[in-house]
C-alpha cells in the first residue's frame, strides 16, 4: 500500500524509524527491534540507509521484511550523495524487484573526503526524486527542516528550495526533528503560503541521554527550548531519570500535535523497542479520539 493512501485517511497515523546494522554481525539484533516495534502496529515503519554502502545494503532487505514477513507496510530510504547515478538507478530497480512501493528521497550526508558535486552524481534531492519517479509508480516522501537546513543561511531560501523538490514528484514530508511544537506550526503556515500543500508528518526524537542531544543538535541544527535544557541540567547525569523525562517530553509534544489536529506523526526511535512501546502506553487513550 503507498503511504500517502494512509495519511490522507481521517485518522491518525504514528511511524517509527529503524535503521539496518553497521554490519553483518548485528542484523539479528535489529531484526528482532524491528519485530517488536512492528508488534505496535504502527501505520508504517522507515528504514534508514546508511552512506557508502555499509548498512544500504540491509535497507531493501529490511523494508521487504517488514512488509511481507511482519505485515507492516514499510518506508526505504534511499540517498544519492555517496552513490553514482548507475548505483542509485540499481537500487531502485531492486527496490521494484522487491515490490516496495515507498521511498523517502534524500540527498544524503557528503562522506568526508569526496569531492562533491561529481558529474556521475545528483547534486541535490529534487533530482533523485525526479529520477524515482521516472523509474516507476513509487510513493515518494522527502524531508524537511523546520528550523531551516543547516547549508541554508536564509529561511526564504529553503522554502524556495523545498518547494522545488515538492514540485519534483514528491507525495508527503517527513520533518527533522524539532522540540517546541511553535517552530513546526510557524513552519507549516509559511509552507503553506508558498503552496507547498502536500502531508507534513512532523518527526518526533525522544532524547533520552545528552550524548544523543548532542548528535541531534548536530544533525538538524535545533535549538533546545529552555524547559528541555532545564530537563537535561537536572536528570542528564541520572540514564534511568534522563530516559523516563525524554519519552514524558516526546509524549507531551505528541499530545500537543494532536490537541492541534496533526493526525500524522513520525517518531525516531532508533532501534529502541521499549522506548517506542513506552509512548504507544503513553498515547493508548489520546490516539483513540
Amino acid at each position: 500500500m503507498k503511504i500517502i493512501d494512509r495519511l490522507l485517511e481521517d485518522k491518525i497515523h504514528i511511524s517509527f524509524e529503524v535503521f539496518p546494522p553497521k554490519t553483518d554481525a548485528g542484523y539479528e539484533k535489529v531484526r528482532s527491534a524491528t519485530e517488536q516495534i512492528a508488534g505496535l502496529h504502527p501505520s508504517y515503519i522507515s528504514v534508514t540507509y546508511g552512506a557508502g554502502g555499509g548498512t544500504s545494503k540491509n535497507t531493501a532487505k529490511i523494508a521487504s521484511y517488514i512488509r511481507d514477513e511482519l505485515g507492516v507496510e514499510s518506508l526505504a530510504h534511499l540517498t544519492c550523495a555517496s552513490s553514482t547515478k548507475a548505483e542509485v538507478q540499481t537500487v531502485i530497480e531492486n527496490l521494484k524487484a522487491l515490490g516496495i512501493e515507498n521511498i523517502l528521497a534524500l540527498r544524503g550526508d557528503i562522506p568526508e573526503g569526496m569531492v562533491f558535486p561529481s558529474e556521475d552524481r545528483y547534486h541535490y534531492a529534487y533530482e533523485l526524486v525526479e529520477a524515482i519517479r521516472r523509474s516507476g509508480d513509487f510513493c515518494i516522501g522527502a524531508a524537511c527542516y523546520p528550523e531551516g537546513h543547516v547549508e541554508n543561511e536564509h529561511k526564504e531560501d529553503d522554502i524556495k528550495f523545498l518547494k522545488q523538490k515538492v514540485d519534483s514528484g514528491v507525495d508527503f514530508l517527513t520533518t527533522q526533528m524539532f522540540f517546541d511544537n511553535d517552530i513546526h506550526y510557524n513552519f507549516l503556515y509559511r509552507i503553506r503560503e508558498a503552496g507547498i500543500t502536500v502531508p507534513v508528518l512532523p518527526g518526533i526524537m525522544p532524547i533520552t541521554s545528552a550524548a544523543q542531544m548532542k548528535r541531534s543538535q548536530e544533525l538538524s541544527g535545533t535549538v533546545f527550548p529552555r524547559r528541555f535544557l532545564a530537563m537535561l541540567d537536572r536528570f542528564g547525569d541520572h540514564p534511568k531519570a534522563m530516559e523516563q523525562a525524554g519519552i514524558a517530553y516526546a509524549t507531551d509534544q505528541i499530545i500537543d500535535l494532536l490537541a492541534n489536529g496533526v493526525k500524522n506523526i513520525h517518531i525516531y526511535s532508533m532501534n529502541k523497542p521499549h522506548i517506542a512501546a513506552k509512548i504507544m502506553e503513553n498515547l493508548s487513550e489520546v490516539i483513540q479520539c
